[in-house]
């Protein structure tokens, strides 16, 4: 909870320099809203791991009204991934192959985003799984206890801003 506590703290911090209003922190997400871009986003940091770490993973939902892009999913990942390499989503007892590059993946399309926004109002946690550069498997979980709540507050953030 400390570690939860100090990142929320920072981006709370870092939101008025960077223009983005705080919408609330929900057990182990946030929200937040952007009027510059325009866009609103959940966010939470993946669990706490001891292993090698390239990257600060996060997985957020982000709402873009001017696009008309709602729940679009993206994981950023703790390494970067190996060329091609298969990335799986495991959430509520379903697995869903995602695409992505670099140290990022998303949602095959918007019937997938709405998928995953979906379980992840029921399932207790989501865990992403690849192989990374160096040819080694990983994985970055994320606890979803007040993700919905979070979701629901980066949607109704976003609902006036066009």
């Amino acid at each position: 909870m400390r570690r939860l506590a100090l990142f929320v703290l920072a981006l709370s911090l870092a939101a008025p320099a960077a223009g983005r209003d705080a919408l609330g922190m929900f057990e182990t997400w946030a929200a937040f809203r952007d009027p510059q871009s325009p866009r609103c986003y959940a966010i939470a940091k993946a669990e706490p791991s001891t292993l090698r770490r390239t990257y600060q993973p996060y997985a957020d939902v982000a709402f873009w009204p001017r696009q008309q892009v709602r729940g679009q999913v993206h994981f950023r990942l703790s390494r970067k991934l190996a060329a091609k390499a298969a990335i799986t989503l495991s959430i509520g007892g379903q697995r869903m192959a995602l695409v992505g590059g670099g140290g990022d993946a998303w949602a095959a399309d918007k019937r997938m985003d709405a998928a995953i926004v979906a379980a992840m109002r029921s399932a207790s946690e989501m865990t992403v799984s690849a192989r990374g550069d160096d040819g080694k498997g990983f994985s970055n979980t994320w606890k979803l206890a007040g993700a919905a709540t979070a979701m629901d507050a980066a949607q109704i953030g976003c609902a006036s801003l066009r």
